[in-house]
């Protein structure tokens, strides 16, 4: 008796039982993949309570498996439990040996956080100027007092000086120093001068120095680069042979 070798398939009854990602469920938590979103959902429809913790408990290990340097991580088993039961839509009933999340908790949004500073006049001082003024208005008047009114002075000087590449008057750092603190401080008719410009600006290079690389540092990365290339660096040899 002759078998038939090979089964001739309709293309219609082929194409029937093509699942499609547009016609699937959606995946809650896409990192596991489809197969572990499978198990979980056949984990809830399992009747026996027994039978489901052991599958619950096989899903966990399962999870774990996929990140193994963190599965005996306490804090990382509480992870897994939670994402098991964000992962069945919150529709396994399983023991848990952690609190078990509620819908509510994890669609919890935190509250917004306003700006310190929304339109500040004066950009160039920046936001921490306006505290220290605020703090130096807190004082009782005094030589502690003094000598921080000072510092705030000769910093929005250094910063003014930063943004503006030349020359200010301290006038001009008594009247911003007088409109942002509201009036209460008044450097007018103080004796004592601020530090000076050209000391400020050369303060101001030295730390733009800092941040940019040297000559030494731009040499060497680009003969790393080079040799990365493969591309051989020519040296001159200034010794003729004999």
């Amino acid at each position: 008796m002759n078998q038939q070798k090979y089964y001739k398939e309709h293309a219609h009854d082929v194409v029937h039982f093509l699942e499609y990602n547009a016609e699937r469920p959606h995946l809650i938590i896409p990192e596991y993949g489809r197969h572990l979103q499978k198990l979980i959902d056949q984990a809830t429809f399992i009747a026996d309570r027994e039978e489901r913790n052991k599958a619950a408990k096989y899903i966990i290990q399962v999870m774990g498996s996929l990140n193994p340097h963190l599965r005996d991580v306490p804090d990382f088993q509480h992870k897994l439990w939670d994402q098991i039961f964000i992962m069945s839509d919150f529709k396994l009933d399983v023991d848990s040996p952690y609190p078990i999340p509620t819908r509510d908790v994890i669609n919890l949004k935190p509250e917004r956080l306003d700006y310190p500073q929304k339109n500040p006049k004066y950009r160039f001082y920046g936001n921490n100027i306006k505290y220290m003024i605020n703090v130096a208005n807190s004082w009782e008047e005094g030589e502690m007092k003094g000598a921080l009114v000072k510092v705030i002075a000769n910093h929005m000087k250094k910063s003014y000086l930063s943004w503006n590449k030349d020359t200010v008057e301290d006038t001009v750092i008594f009247d911003h120093l007088f409109e942002l603190s509201d009036g209460k401080i008044n450097l007018h008719q103080s004796s004592e001068e601020l530090s000076n410009t050209t000391d400020l600006m050369r303060t101001n290079k030295k730390m733009s120095n800092k941040n940019q690389p040297s000559n030494g540092q731009k040499n060497q990365k680009n003969n790393n680069f080079k040799k990365q290339n493969g591309k051989k660096q020519f040296t001159k040899n200034n010794n003729n042979p004999k």
